[in-house]
């Protein structure tokens, strides 16, 4: 790793003497297409949302998006983000930031802006790290108006301070934290693409296969989940990963290997959530319907998921790609006024496509190998993740010292 390093002392860390400048005196620019509602089409260029926004994600992350037309892209923006520039949420989530990509492929309209750094006064990687650390989030939030919908405005960008170290220092914690995310997104789209070439290989073995008289219930052990009361605390703090839609949906691949909650035996027995094993396939039946998650560890979960559990592995694996490609048609099966919902019952009934026992173990044995890849480049972030989120508040602090810091990620990035 090529890291332009600061320096410090041998000992105790580095003593980091930073001055606090507003946010909006570090910036040369702002796209702000905000207030005004953009035309779109079913195809063209891509408009990103706040949702493609995370803090998982180095670039924005293309889910849900809308498009607009070539003319509209020419003709109704104010400006558009140019590579490098900080894709900043201001509405819902306010704060979180990633980075525009070279070449950039999309626009942006309500409920963010993109932030051009002035680079004579911040290194813009820094600036982007520290929009990321707890701290800077904290200022934010308390910064921010709203109750239902927070919402930080743009005219209050001033009063946003950042803290600025020496330029040494602020590069070398910049490309620290820009290597370790940029290994991120390689590995991301590493997962994405080894799912994507099981899909492929899927979609030839299923072509011209016919649904025959088994179902979902019939090849498979189908169940769901149950809510424990929040209000008892005994159920809370277990060895047993509780898992909602919201961790599913956050996933940029499906594989789940923790949750951030965990609940106890007792708990477990009182929701009436069996422990599912690890071959099960986790698929959300409510809101977000359709959002899958192969689950690395045994787990439970609450009344959002449909729990598919395959009598063995080939099945597991064609089952689940399977499932991927029957959302659309389990969506128009939902029933519902407040939200949709799609029923235990009207999973199992469906028909399913099913090739010979040859067919499946054939295709098992490209899947399989695919997801392992795809399994390995995803708990590889976990690690890279952790690393990176522990060692920004450090290096911000002076507790470690940049060349310190090099050590730590060096072989992993």
């Amino acid at each position: 790793m090529n890291l332009r390093t600061a320096y410090g002392s041998s000992s105790g860390g580095l003593k980091v003497t930073t001055r606090e400048v507003p946010f909006s005196d570090l910036l040369s620019f702002v796209v702000d297409n905000r207030g005004r509602t953009c035309p779109t089409t079913d195809e063209g260029i891509k408009l990103i949302a706040t949702n493609c926004i995370s803090d998982e994600a180095l670039y924005p992350r293309y889910e849900k998006v809308r498009y607009v037309s070539q003319e509209t892209y020419d003709g109704w923006f104010r400006a558009h983000p140019e590579p490098g520039d900080l894709i900043f949420v201001c509405k819902g989530s306010p704060g979180r930031v990633a980075l525009t990509p070279d070449p950039v492929d999309f626009c942006i309209a309500q409920d963010m802006v993109a932030v051009r750094p002035d680079a004579s006064k911040i290194d813009p990687l820094y600036l982007f790290a520290i929009l990321r650390s707890p701290e800077i989030r904290n200022r934010i939030e308390n910064l921010h108006v709203g109750t239902m919908i927070p919402h930080f405005k743009k005219g209050d960008f001033h009063k946003l301070m950042i803290p600025v170290p020496e330029r040494g220092v602020q590069e070398g914690i910049g490309e620290i934290y820009y290597e370790i995310s940029r290994k991120i997104a390689v590995n991301e789209r590493i997962a994405t693409m080894a799912i994507e070439l099981a899909d492929a290989v899927y979609l030839h073995s299923v072509s011209g296969l016919e649904p025959g008289d088994e179902t979902f219930g019939s090849v498979a052990a189908v169940g769901g989940g149950g809510t424990p009361s929040t209000k008892v605390e005994s159920y809370w703090g277990g060895d047993i990963a509780w898992t909602t839609p919201s961790d599913v949906t956050a996933l940029p691949s499906p594989y789940l290997f923790n949750t951030g909650r965990k609940i106890t035996s007792e708990g477990l027995e009182a929701c009436a959530s069996p422990l599912y094993p690890a071959n099960s396939i986790f698929m959300t039946s409510r809101a977000t319907i359709g959002a899958f998650a192969l689950p690395q560890i045994p787990a439970a979960v609450n009344q959002g998921f449909i729990v598919v559990t395959p009598p063995g592995e080939p099945m597991r694996w064609w089952l689940f790609h399977e499932m991927r490609s029957r959302v659309p048609e389990m969506i128009s099966l939902c029933n519902g006024s407040t939200f949709l919902e799609l029923s235990r019952k009207n999973f199992k009934a469906l028909k399913v496509r099913l090739p010979g026992a040859d067919e499946m173990e054939k295709f098992a044995g490209v899947a399989a190998p695919l997801h392992g890849r795809a399994v390995r480049a995803t708990e590889e972030n976990h690690l890279l993740v952790e690393i990176r989120d522990t060692l920004l508040p450090q290096l911000m602090s002076g507790r470690l010292r940049v060349k310190d810091a090099e050590k730590i990620v060096e072989g992993h990035v």
